[in-house]
């Protein structure tokens, strides 16, 4: 099966998925309740997938969508704080075709880049429980399976960036010492069928990170300029 055909069947298993009622239903709750500025929204309440570019050779994993975000519009990292933040980087870093991203149908799209996450549900106080993070994994581990040209895993805040090391421990093996968790660390890992692939650790683009200067606009474009030059070597 094409690369692009199998992220769509693993997409589409998704957003179908009920491994976590409890998920489930508040994500459900949340869509209906909703968020005063999108009253006339119809959310997406659902698992969110993954998506980009099937050959990207640079994934970006988060934490989990937000849940007037991408709860809402059914996209990873669209219609909040954070994604305003990421997609600009994307965009100034060629990977995005344009540096703003509302919605599923506002024309974006990726360019050697995948976005998926370690959660797929918009968990309460955005903490997964170690039990939601258990059953969604299988879902990132068969996309970085499909995802055979990746040479660079963009890990965006700690959670995230434990979940991959979590897989490399599990079945992978270390080409180098893994780096504390810090902005632009680097750690150089054999994950599964991918070999050789850099772990690079960004910060996550949140509102906490972001309006307390944690994280600033050149931070963040340094992570992809490293991505880029990591991924063409």
């Amino acid at each position: 099966m094409r690369p692009s055909a199998t992220i769509e069947a693993i997409g589409a298993r998704v957003v179908r998925c009920r491994r976590c009622p409890e998920l489930r239903a508040y994500c459900a709750d949340v869509g209906r309740v909703k968020k005063r500025a999108f009253r006339e929204h119809e959310y997406w309440a659902k698992p969110v997938p993954g998506w980009g570019d099937p050959h990207a050779r640079v994934v970006l994993v988060g934490l989990a969508p937000g849940a007037h975000g991408s709860n809402r519009t059914g996209r990873v990292f669209t219609g909040d704080g954070s994604g305003e933040w990421l997609y600009r980087a994307l965009h100034r870093a060629g990977f995005a075709n344009q540096p703003h991203a509302v919605d599923r149908n506002d024309g974006l799209a990726l360019r050697d880049a995948f976005i998926t996450a370690a959660v797929r549900c918009a968990p309460p106080g955005n903490k997964p429980t170690p039990q939601q993070r258990a059953r969604c994994l299988p879902y990132l581990r068969e996309e970085l399976d499909t995802l055979a040209h990746a040479r660079v895993i963009v890990t965006l805040g700690k959670l995230a960036d434990d979940t991959i090391h979590a897989m490399v421990k599990e079945r992978g093996a270390y080409r180098s010492g893994r780096a504390p968790f810090a902005h632009l660390a680097e750690t150089t890992v054999d994950l599964g069928p991918l070999r050789d692939v850099v772990v690079l650790t960004s910060y996550h683009p949140s509102r906490q990170n972001t309006n307390t200067g944690v994280l600033t606009e050149p931070m963040l474009d340094a992570v992809f300029v490293r991505a880029r030059a990591l991924a063409l070597r």
